[in-house]
């Protein structure tokens, strides 16, 4: 650490905090992930080395948060990252009626070429959500904080229900499914989507029972399978797997949203419901800006990535 100057407290999770940090030698400002506990804690030793395992596997992609280098400094792990002005919760709490339709198709076409990079990769990230995209002011974006991530789940294998945050999370993870798949990731974009235009959580429960109700009242009713989940989760012990409420009219969405909002946003999602046809052109077009598909000037090559 003794080559960088902290300059301010970013945030702070559950494992760590992270500073704003100004590189000595060279002036370039970075962010710095410094890990809360020492190697000695299992648990939170598990997730670190995960975490860097998996930015190693990914920095390279164009929308993956950069790790620039990994140190260890009296038993704790740092993790150094490109800097970014700001994430999308930040945003979003000065756009509360929503962003312009084409903030909306470029902030979600890059989110969803970065979950692709992951999904290819054999990574679901499982904690989708504002805080976790970073932002910049040429309207870029990075994903970010692979915590909670998991690479190459084998077909069948028991999963932890425990990930994402509440209002992000796919329904199977809220009935208590150990066994899903990249799907949850879909959702959690569909969600993201739905924000960005109206500047409102798509599903702002306030329990776990409350969020599969408030998903059910826009959506409609739980599949007869996933109707046995939650008859079978002791979580909703005495509760009712439905709504009593009759489920309102859906508020209308502008248009840009609509094509991948059908695709994600489903308790029963299509057989086809992947990035590669997410990213088609028809989900990021529109009679209005232009309606061109949005790009980013491409990064430079990254420190970590194989020789081509």
């Amino acid at each position: 650490m003794n080559k960088f100057e902290v300059e301010t407290v970013i945030g702070e999770g559950a494992y760590g905090v992270v500073l704003k940090c100004r590189n000595r030698e060279t002036g370039g400002v970075v962010a710095i992930k410094k890990f809360k506990e020492s190697e000695d804690d299992a648990k939170v030793s598990k997730t670190m080395m995960r975490e860097v395992r998996l930015l190693r596997l990914l920095s390279h992609g164009d929308n993956i948060v950069t790790l620039h280098e990994a140190f260890r400094r009296k038993g704790r792990l740092y993790l150094v990252f490109e800097y970014a002005e700001r994430n999308m919760l930040e945003l979003l709490e000065h756009a509360q009626q929503g962003v312009p339709d084409w903030q909306v198709r470029m902030y979600t076409f890059q989110l969803i070429k970065a979950i692709a990079w992951c999904h290819e990769h054999g990574v679901l990230h499982r904690d989708i959500k504002p805080e976790n995209l970073l932002l910049n002011a040429d309207h870029s974006l990075r994903l970010c904080d692979f915590g909670f991530a998991c690479s190459n789940p084998t077909e069948g294998e028991a999963l932890t229900d425990y990930v994402a945050t509440r209002w992000y999370r796919a329904p199977e993870l809220l009935l208590g499914s150990n066994h899903y798949c990249n799907k949850v990731d879909v959702w959690a974009v569909g969600c993201i989507m739905g924000e960005l235009s109206s500047g409102e959580p798509a599903f702002p429960g306030e329990s776990e029972i409350d969020q599969l109700y408030v998903i059910q009242k826009t959506l409609g009713g739980l599949t007869p399978s996933q109707n046995q989940l939650f008859l079978q989760n002791p979580r909703y012990a005495g509760d009712p797997p439905h709504p009593r409420l009759a489920p309102p009219s859906p508020r209308p969405r502008p248009a840009p949203a609509r094509p991948v909002r059908r695709l994600s946003l489903s308790p029963r999602p299509p057989q086809d419901s992947s990035f590669p046809t997410c990213l088609g052109p028809r989900a990021f077009t529109s009679s209005t800006e232009g309606g061109a598909t949005p790009t980013i000037a491409p990064r430079p090559p990254h420190p970590l990535a194989p020789p081509t």
